[in-house]
Formats: C-alpha cells, sequence, structure tokens
C-alpha cells in the first residue's frame, strides 16, 4: 500500500505553480501588446477568463518588472520600456533580418536614395535597418540611430496612428523641440498634421529635423493590420525634392507590403498558449488598421504642391 502526505502533494503543486503563473502573464502580456487600443481591467479579464483579482495581481507584478504600464488618465495598459526595447532587439537580431535586409537592398538600387526601416520606442523613432545610396551625396547616419517622434516621417506616421492619450502622454505639453526653422512646435499644429498622415497614410519630413533633408516615409503592417514599423527614404535637397519622394511611394509600397509578409511568417511559426488564442476579445471594434489605397501620380503631385505651399515659400517641393 502506498501512502502520499498532504505535504508531497503540496509541493506538487507548488513545482506546477511558477509555469502556470508564467504562462499566465504571459497570455496577459500577449493580449495588451495584441490590443488595437490598450485594454482595461475589464477588458482583460474578460478576455483571459481569469478571476479579476488574479488579472489584477500579474498586471501589478507586470507593472513592477517595467514590462506593463498603466495609463494615468484612462487606466488602460500598454506594453512596458522592457517589451518595448525586447523587440527592437529581436527585430535586429531575428532570422528573418536578412531577408528583410535584401528587400530594402533592392529598393534602393531601384529608386537610387537611402531607405530605412524603422520602428516606435518609446518617445523615439529607431532606425532598426538602413540601406545607403551609393550616391556621394548623402546623409550618414546608422541602424540604430534615434531620431525624434514631432519633427520626423516616421515619427509623424507612428503618431499619426496611436491613441489620442498615448500621443499626449508622449508629447508632453509642449511646446515642443525645435531643431530647424521649419520644425513644428505647437502641439495643435502637429495635430493638424497627424491628421493629413493619417488620411494619406503617409509621413513627411521637408528640412524640420535635418536641415536640407527630405523624407517620406510609408507603414509596414504587423499580421493583424496594424501599424508596427515603416520603410522611409530620405536625401539631401535639391537632388530629393517632396514631389520626387512621391513618386517613389508605389516602390516603397512594395517593400513594406514584402516586409510586412515576413512578419508573418515570424508570426506563424510562433506558438500559442491557450489564453492568447481569445485575444481578439480584447480588441475594441474601430482599432486602427491598415487599408488597401489606390495611389495616382497625379495625387502624389497634388499632395506635395499642396504641403510645400502650406510651409512657406522655397521649399525643396521640386518644380517637375
Amino acid at each position: 500500500m502506498q501512502f502520499h502526505s498532504p505535504k508531497s502533494k503540496q509541493e506538487s503543486a507548488d513545482a506546477a505553480e511558477p509555469e502556470s503563473s508564467t504562462l499566465r502573464a504571459f497570455a496577459l502580456l500577449e493580449l495588451i501588446a495584441n490590443a488595437a487600443t490598450p485594454p482595461t481591467l475589464d477588458d482583460l479579464t474578460r478576455a483571459s477568463a481569469l478571476p479579476k483579482p488574479t488579472v489584477y495581481r500579474i498586471l501589478g507584478l507586470l507593472a513592477r518588472g517595467g514590462l506593463v504600464q498603466r495609463e494615468t488618465f484612462e487606466k488602460r495598459y500598454v506594453v512596458g520600456p522592457r517589451v518595448s526595447a525586447l523587440s527592437l532587439v529581436v527585430q535586429m537580431h531575428s532570422p528573418l533580418r536578412a531577408a528583410r535586409h535584401a528587400i530594402l537592398a533592392r529598393l534602393v538600387e531601384e529608386i537610387g536614395e537611402t531607405c530605412n526601416i524603422t520602428m516606435l520606442d518609446g518617445s523615439e523613432v529607431v532606425y532598426v535597418d538602413r540601406v545607403e545610396t551609393s550616391a556621394n551625396v548623402r546623409l550618414h547616419m546608422k541602424a540604430g540611430s534615434r531620431v525624434p517622434l514631432h519633427c520626423t516621417a516616421s515619427g509623424k506616421l507612428f503618431l499619426a496612428h496611436l491613441p489620442p492619450a498615448q500621443v499626449r502622454t508622449l508629447l508632453g505639453p509642449g511646446p515642443l523641440k525645435r531643431y530647424t526653422e521649419r520644425t513644428i512646435t505647437a502641439l495643435e499644429a502637429l495635430e493638424r498634421e497627424l491628421r493629413k498622415v493619417r488620411g494619406a497614410g503617409i509621413g513627411t519630413d521637408i528640412g524640420e529635423y535635418l536641415v536640407g533633408s527630405v523624407c517620406l516615409a510609408v507603414r509596414i503592417a504587423d499580421p493583424h493590420g496594424r501599424v508596427c514599423a515603416a520603410v522611409a527614404v530620405h536625401g539631401p535637397a535639391p537632388r530629393m525634392t517632396l514631389r520626387k519622394a512621391y513618386e517613389f511611394v508605389p516602390a516603397l509600397e512594395r517593400a513594406a507590403a514584402a516586409i510586412s509578409a515576413t512578419l508573418g511568417a515570424s508570426a506563424s511559426n510562433a506558438p500559442s498558449i491557450s489564453v492568447s488564442q481569445v485575444a481578439a476579445k480584447a480588441t475594441p471594434k474601430g482599432g486602427i488598421r491598415v487599408r488597401a489605397r489606390d495611389h495616382h501620380r497625379g495625387d502624389y503631385r497634388r499632395r506635395a504642391e499642396e504641403e510645400g505651399q502650406s510651409r512657406g515659400a522655397g521649399n525643396p517641393v521640386g518644380a517637375d
């Protein structure tokens, strides 16, 4: 006859608890990362099917570890700085990085100007990858470089697709830092600019961060259709004009779609856990999704002219 003491049963339960707790914590983190807008405690409780006190306790642990953050006013949860930093490291050292770099290299060969893959990291834009043009005159930066949000093409593209509360948190009360005479420093003016960016799906920078540079960025969608990164082209004026940059948009969007496909391949190879299967329940309706658009060269030229005129004379928009 075999006897089992209460102590041995408790030890078995304790041995199973760390794995269970770890998976539950990761599942909640995955729900937050996959949500189109930052979820509340109630959203996460419904999506995870866990008791509300359990969810609250796990979120507290994740917050203390810097893995999630709770927005002060709306009490919604977003991924924390440690997760953002980890995601950048993963992308920069991903097994598919070579494939994405090859896509970027083919794009540069096609259009003849320097191109970058960028991502949002906290209150900055990070160059995840970069391929330089062979032209003698070019802007010298490298992968890993960081630039501000409010005065760069990629930065404005990311801001345009974030919830307003998160934008306010990232930018602060204003006025925004001025880098050149063309930098937008007033929050109201930037909000108007972001509405244009959101409508066009394209971010631009005409000497707002660096004098004499012109930059344009298009979005990269993740497997859920959300903006997760950008492909950007930039070059020095007068060789690079905004009108010329708009003519590159079809090529940029093809590259962005190819890079997006590699993200889908990464996601399809990732293992899932039970709680994450209900992540869609935590995604409120009306979340931002990338929409297919029909672009026409005439539309690009008109946008280039309108943007150049709205920012005063002497803009490197281009005359052709």
